[in-house]
């Protein structure tokens, strides 16, 4: 269904309202990008009140990715069928009310809990978020601005998210839990009044409930199993069996899709080359960023002796960067096209994440950590914009959250296990006498495997150069429908 904002979008004249919507929208991503960058650095003072051990300490961030990344496909389709508006108002309720609770419990397993509950809600709030925007504003120059803005609040929201928590730790790490509930509250009450209506998907061949459960358990068993990888032993029997039993989970999902006449996942989307591309090019980025991330926290922090606050502000000119030319994104991309920009932002990836790998034990900010944070940053504001863009761009209205909820999963997967293994090949290298300089060298093999994955991305999005050379428009997949009806031809001939 075209949403009523639509006509003016198209036209070129963005409405109050119209603006109202995309900050209503844009203020969800802020929030799952701060509530992801806030809580680590609260750890240490979380363990500390609530008398946690680390491997439990590890459950309030592996929580939240464990619900976001498990339930996204379902999320997406969702929204889809049952309307993006409702489910993205009553995800966004949900987020809320975890929220507050979440600053108020005073048990480890209910912070975990509550944790769980937040990216659970973030799994629904991010496809629909996304694809109202896609059904909103029409495909082009409109829609790349719109994206451009939205991808820039989330870069804002982890840039601010990194800065705010070494603050409000200073009082109380239960203010890094809390402060997300009202911004959540008063984004509610704006959507309730300025989002666009969204009738529910009434041609959809009924409900994929086997593809839904097998789905979503197959998911949540892949992100389990690689969260807790390192812990128990990659070659360990708990940990090969767990992969098996992915394994066969989704190859019984594909069979499922494949049968079903209302699929969870139409698997003929990833024929498009652009689609499969962006996929691929989003777990490789983000995984390769979490993984430096995390190295470069513990860099900072245990072998510099910086303080939170210090570490945020070192991350923080990557996140201004995004923040001030992600908006300039849209236009960059009417004149170039994604391939190009996504293929520019991963080679600046790859120089940043090699600079680094000259830090010592007394780097000179300006000199060695400043250039690479630079780059990084170049790197995000041109990819993330891009792949969101491409990834939906050809996309008919029903499919937008299905797309949505494809891409969001395929970035926070990439992100779990890739830092997983950047962590598990760091500590496989961990001295038996703790020096300063030997953790250092323990961790450059996490920094070149986090080098190495975007290095593979960056060769992933150059095919896309070499097949827009041959195809100057965006190959799509084609609906269902329209497959159908193509086979029906080739039968007929």
């Amino acid at each position: 269904m075209t949403s009523p904002l639509t006509t003016p979008a198209s036209e070129g004249r963005w409405t109050p309202r119209l603006w109202g919507t995309l900050l209503v929208l844009c203020a969800a991503m802020f929030l799952d990008a701060l509530d992801v960058s806030m809580v680590g650095v609260a750890l240490p003072s979380i363990g500390a009140d609530l008398h946690l051990s680390t491997s439990t300490l590890q459950w309030i961030v592996s929580g939240y990715i464990l619900g976001y990344g498990g339930l996204l496909l379902l999320g997406g389709r969702t929204a889809d069928l049952l309307g993006r508006r409702q489910v993205f108002l009553i995800a966004l309720g949900v987020f809320a009310l975890a929220s507050l609770l979440g600053g108020l419990v005073d048990s480890g397993p209910l912070l975990i809990a509550s944790r769980f509950v937040k990216g659970l809600s973030a799994a629904f709030t991010a496809p629909a978020g996304l694809s109202i925007i896609t059904t909103t504003f029409a495909q082009g120059p409109l829609r790349n601005r719109a994206l451009s803005i939205y991808t820039t609040c989330a870069a804002t929201g982890f840039s601010m998210g990194l800065v705010l928590s070494g603050l409000l730790t200073e009082a109380s790490w239960r203010l890094t839990m809390l402060l997300p509930a009202p911004i959540a509250l008063i984004a509610l009450i704006a959507g309730l009044r300025l989002l666009p209506r969204s009738a529910r998907e009434k041609d959809h061949n009924g409900y994929d409930i086997p593809g839904a459960v097998i789905g979503t358990a197959s998911m949540l068993l892949l992100v389990f199993t690689v969260v807790q990888a390192p812990q128990a032993g990659w070659g360990s029997a708990r940990t090969l069996l767990s992969f098996l039993a992915v394994a066969a989970l989704l190859t019984v999902f594909v069979r499922v899709e494949r049968r079903s006449p209302g699929p969870l996942v139409r698997l003929g989307v990833l024929r498009s080359g652009s689609q499969l591309r962006a996929q691929l090019c989003a777990v490789a980025f983000f995984g390769s960023y979490v993984g430096f991330q995390f190295l470069t926290t513990l860099y900072m922090q245990s072998l510099l002796g910086w303080s939170a606050l210090h570490t945020a502000l070192a991350f923080l000119p990557a996140g201004a960067l995004v923040a001030v030319s992600s908006t300039k994104v849209g236009s960059i991309v009417d004149r170039f096209g994604t391939p190009r920009l996504i293929a520019v932002g991963f080679a600046l990836m790859v120089v940043g994440y090699a600079l680094f790998l000259r830090v010592d034990l007394d780097p000179v900010y300006t000199a060695v950590i400043l250039p690479s944070m630079l780059l990084i940053g170049a790197a995000c504001a041109l990819v993330f914009p891009s792949l969101n863009i491409q990834a939906t761009n050809g996309v008919e209205d029903h499919e937008q959250g299905m797309v949505s909820g494809l891409l969001n999963t395929s970035v926070q997967v990439g992100g779990a296990i890739f830092l997983a293994v950047v962590t598990a090949v760091a500590t496989a290298g961990a001295p038996t006498h703790p020096t300063p300089q030997a953790v250092l060298d323990s961790y450059r093999p996490g920094f070149a495997v986090a080098t190495a994955v975007a290095v593979a991305g960056l060769l992933i999005s150059l095919t896309g150069l070499r097949s827009q050379r041959t195809q100057p428009s965006i190959v799509v997949a084609r609906s269902a429908v329209e497959e159908a009806d193509a086979e029906l031809v080739m039968a007929r001939d």
